[in-house]
């Protein structure tokens, strides 16, 4: 299946929040209530990984997002800082479009690798992110800009032992669906 997809602009902010709202329902089912609860990001910050070209959303045949990623740069590999898709799109490769598509610019960019935190158990999380290319990153792995960014999970109330972070190289395509 091909995913339409476009950068994301500054005008897309109320409907990623939206995504973003709608995706993380599905936290509950598994006990994360605060991961549900927690706000998206502002529309300041929307506006500002669009206007730095480090997002990108999927759209129907509408041009109507319906999903999204966010990518800063992070110890020199693109960082997925945020991905999400309407409940009603998982499960049928948009995610993983999105995630093929920070590999390509990531490798146009000339990074290594696309990296990200994620939760390790739950099922659309560490284990689909697997399927599809990512590896986890041992502890000597991480780098110091990563490992930061992991203590600000922490104080933000996300548990370290259910978190991990991954690695896919750029040189090799995602596989599998998302």
């Amino acid at each position: 299946m091909t995913v339409p997809m476009r950068r994301a602009r500054p005008e897309d902010g109320v409907s990623l929040r939206d995504i973003e709202r709608l995706a993380g329902e599905r936290f509950r089912d598994v006990g994360l209530d605060d991961v549900a609860d927690d706000e998206p990001p502002s529309l300041e910050v929307l506006a500002a990984y669009a206007d730095g070209a480090r997002s990108w959303v999927a759209v129907d045949g509408a041009d109507s997002p319906i999903g999204y990623v966010l990518v800063d740069i992070v110890d020199g590999c693109a960082h997925v800082e945020q991905v999400s898709v309407l409940p009603d799109r998982q499960g049928v490769g948009v995610g993983r479009a999105l995630l093929e598509q920070v590999r390509r610019w990531a490798a146009d960019s000339g990074l290594a690798a696309v990296t990200l935190t994620t939760f390790t158990d739950v099922p659309w999380n560490a284990p689909l992110y697997r399927h599809i290319g990512f590896r986890a990153l041992s502890e000597t792995e991480i780098g110091p800009e990563l490992s930061t960014l992991r203590e600000r999970e922490e104080a933000h109330g996300l548990d370290p032992a259910q978190r991990v972070c991954m690695r896919a190289d750029v040189s090799h395509p995602l596989v599998g669906g998302l």
